[in-house]
């Protein structure tokens, strides 16, 4: 039986979900988390949907073995073509995230949004759902990130390669003369000081993990599962079953004293 000591679980196709990971700390410090990097499997976003949904199976039944009580599915390639499927497979409350089309569209001035996701998200039926819904008098140059998530599982997000390989994808965006960039990977928040660099100042850039974090909030409380008791340790967990080295440095592990271990699953 679930109880508000229990931890909270995420995971994702590697190191991305933990912009996910911050953004749920600063809300809810004080409950545990244990965060799964997937990343022997990285990225999830050129793979086919059963690769996907098995691989979302396998991180939902490690995190339940560890006793979570809620679980963050941080990241979108993951969410678009697997949550339907864990929903219906399993009894605890998962949360997703997919890219913040809604409201990029709404506010847009130019009516032209970019969005940069994988080619597992853009595919997914739930994305095409979202942006027929959203976007019908809006220009959306949709962008695959291709190259991303590897350049920033190898440690090389600050890189001059990742500068050059997001010049040349945003391209298309620029000459639309899109005014919101919605994120639609969780890797790609690290990203951002990049990104301003090579974007035009009027474009806002927006990713979903404040909205996940306070949905995250919103569900544990409607299931009175939210953690008030100030006494636990809330300690986060981290696990990678590839370098956690790379996992270590996202997180400020050594400033912040986070553990962060390998972890073979």
């Amino acid at each position: 039986m679930k109880n508000s000591s229990c931890p909270i679980g995420i995971f994702d196709s590697g190191v991305g979900g933990t912009s996910i990971w911050k953004e749920l700390h600063q809300l809810l410090p004080l409950e545990k988390t244990i965060y799964l990097s997937d990343s022997k499997n990285a990225p999830y976003g050129i793979k086919t949907q059963e690769e996907i949904i098995r691989l979302s199976i396998k991180n939902t039944e490690r995190l339940l073995e560890m006793n979570c009580k809620l679980i963050v599915v941080a990241c979108n390639t993951a969410t678009t073509n697997a949550i339907k499927v864990l929903r219906s497979a399993y009894d605890v409350p998962f949360i997703g995230i997919e890219p913040a089309i809604k409201p990029a569209a709404l506010k847009s001035a130019n009516k032209a949004i970019g969005i940069l996701a994988t080619r597992g998200t853009l595919t997914s039926e739930l994305f095409a759902k979202t942006s027929e819904l959203y976007t019908k008098d809006i220009n959306v140059v949709e962008v695959e990130g291709k190259g991303l998530v590897e350049l920033i599982e190898s440690g090389k997000k600050d890189s001059d390669e990742m500068e050059s390989t997001l010049s040349e994808l945003l391209e298309p965006m620029v000459k639309a003369q899109i005014d919101y960039l919605v994120l639609g990977c969780s890797h790609y928040p690290y990203l951002v000081p990049l990104l301003k660099k090579i974007l035009p100042s009027n474009v806002s850039i927006i990713d979903s993990g404040e909205a996940v974090a306070k949905q995250t909030k919103f569900v544990l409380e409607q299931k009175e599962l939210l953690n008030t008791n100030e006494s636990l340790e809330a300690i986060p967990q981290f696990f990678s079953n590839g370098n956690p080295a790379i996992l270590s440095q996202l997180i400020n592990a050594s400033e912040n004293n986070y553990k962060v271990s390998y972890l073979e699953f």
